[in-house]
């Protein structure tokens, strides 16, 4: 029986894997050899197999239009069979190791423009007082200081200074920032922390949690991107609104109206500049106005196009 064949058995057999992840394994390992075949050098020597052989391999298929995700499953599959064969049949190495699919494309966050938002924070009119005010602060807070869900759920209230105007975050990696509050995020705040005693006079007013659920415990996640899916139903019809969307509005509008990318970085909390780099790509439209407006180049190619 064939290395390959006798490696899929195994993996039904004794690793109970199901007849559809067996044939995944399958497709991703005939595809290899396939590409092999190609090279017309004769049967797969896997003792003499290297890294170099395998980058080969993940060139011709991105040449040929496979994603990213694609590759790197083949490649998982290779690692695998590689590592059952060292085990079963003396192979030395793994040449599969260290190597890497391509980069696959970074998908542009969702954002919601200007209009959208102001009718997604308008206060609702009905509704129990304290919970339109607990929602109000949520979302007026995620628009104005860019937070991420976990931050924003794990805030007490005494990281928020509504005096001064700055709420302390800690965000990944345990690192802390301070960043500003809106003046409507303020007003909003306020109003909640009234709301909140009236609600919850048990609850100490200048620590705990900042937002509570109506059982007096800290909200959950779940609880907030519920909270915001029916607002954003019944505010911005046919958007999909989520707490990561607020957060990505934040920063496209915030680098649209400032243009300074290291503020942004910093009130994200985003340890690399580069992760702050992909809203740069949001509004390339307004970046292209303002190149055609300020550069010779650009104007001369206008006044170019008007000549007969």
């Amino acid at each position: 029986m064939a290395p390959v064949e006798q490696f899929l058995e195994r993996l039904e057999r004794e690793a109970h894997l199901s007849p559809r992840t067996v044939e995944g394994y399958r497709r991703d390992l005939s595809r290899f050899h396939d590409w092999w075949a190609t090279r017309r050098v004769g049967p797969v020597a896997y003792e003499r197999l290297s890294a170099h052989d395998l980058r080969a391999f993940v060139a011709a298929e991105h040449q040929r239009g496979l994603g990213s995700r694609s590759i790197g499953r083949a490649l998982a599959a290779l690692r695998t069979f590689f590592r059952y064969l060292i085990q079963e049949a003396g192979l030395e190495k793994n040449p599969a190791e260290g190597v890497r699919p391509p980069r696959g494309a970074r998908r542009l966050p969702r954002t919601l423009d200007v209009d959208t938002m102001t009718q997604l924070l308008t206060p609702e009119g009905e509704g129990e007082p304290w919970l339109l005010a607990r929602d109000q602060a949520i979302f007026e807070l995620f628009y104005s200081s860019g937070l991420r869900l976990s931050e924003l759920v794990s805030l007490d209230v005494e990281d928020c200074d509504l005096v001064d105007g700055l709420v302390q975050v800690t965000g990944k990696g345990q690192k802390a920032r301070r960043v500003p509050l809106g003046r409507v995020a303020r007003a909003a705040l306020w109003a909640w922390r009234k709301q909140r005693q009236v609600r919850f006079p048990k609850m100490p007013l200048e620590r705990g949690p900042l937002f509570l659920s109506t059982r007096g415990q800290r909200l959950s996640p779940r609880s907030v991107q519920a909270r915001l899916k029916a607002r954003g139903a019944q505010k911005a019809p046919g958007q999909r609104v989520h707490p990561h969307a607020l957060r990505h509005s934040f920063a496209s509008h915030m680098l649209e109206a400032s243009g300074d990318l290291r503020a942004v970085q910093e009130l994200l909390g985003h340890a690399d500049i580069s992760t702050t780099q992909i809203y740069t790509h949001l509004d390339f439209s307004h970046l292209s106005g303002v190149y055609d407006q300020a550069h010779p180049r650009a104007r001369r190619a206008r006044r170019d196009e008007e000549l007969p």
